[in-house]
């Protein structure tokens, strides 16, 4: 069935909503856990992106180290990904590389016009993707609040 599941995290409760289920699911499966937190950084014209780009990496990987460790209890296998770019083309791109069987992620379940002037990963990631996406609607989430 399902050997490896990739959850897109961005740092916010919203995004570590769908975690529980995702532990366990990949507990009884056995499967692996691909997490990623995708970074990226918008700097001024004229200005050298490198310094932001290699801390906003560098927070991603320590906030995906945190969360590895806090999953290790459960001996579930992770691999930790922190690419930089675009989410939704980043998250479909290490689902590509992997062999990803399932992406799994929380939304906000806005639709209609809060979607549309908002943007949503998760629909770009449904729209493209090859592989199914589960879709949490999380709740009683602080969507502000992330470590980023």
């Amino acid at each position: 069935m399902y050997q490896s599941i990739l959850v897109p995290l961005d740092g916010s409760k919203l995004a570590e909503a769908i975690l529980p289920e995702v532990e366990e699911l990949a507990a009884l499966l056995k499967a692996r856990l691909h997490l990623v937190m995708v970074s990226r950084v918008n700097v001024l014209p004229g200005l050298d992106p490198t310094d932001s780009q290699v801390r906003v990496i560098h927070r991603a990987q320590e906030y995906l180290e945190k969360l590895e460790e806090r999953l290790s209890v459960r001996n579930i296998d992770i691999e930790p990904h922190a690419p930089y770019g675009d989410a939704a083309e980043k998250i479909l791109e290490v689902c590509r590389r992997h062999d990803i069987d399932l992406i799994a992620m929380s939304t906000h379940g806005r639709s209609g016009i809060g979607r549309w002037l908002l943007g949503s990963i998760a629909d770009k990631v449904v729209r493209h993707s090859e592989k199914p996406v589960l879709l949490l609607r999380a709740r009683n989430t602080d969507a502000g609040s992330s470590e980023r």
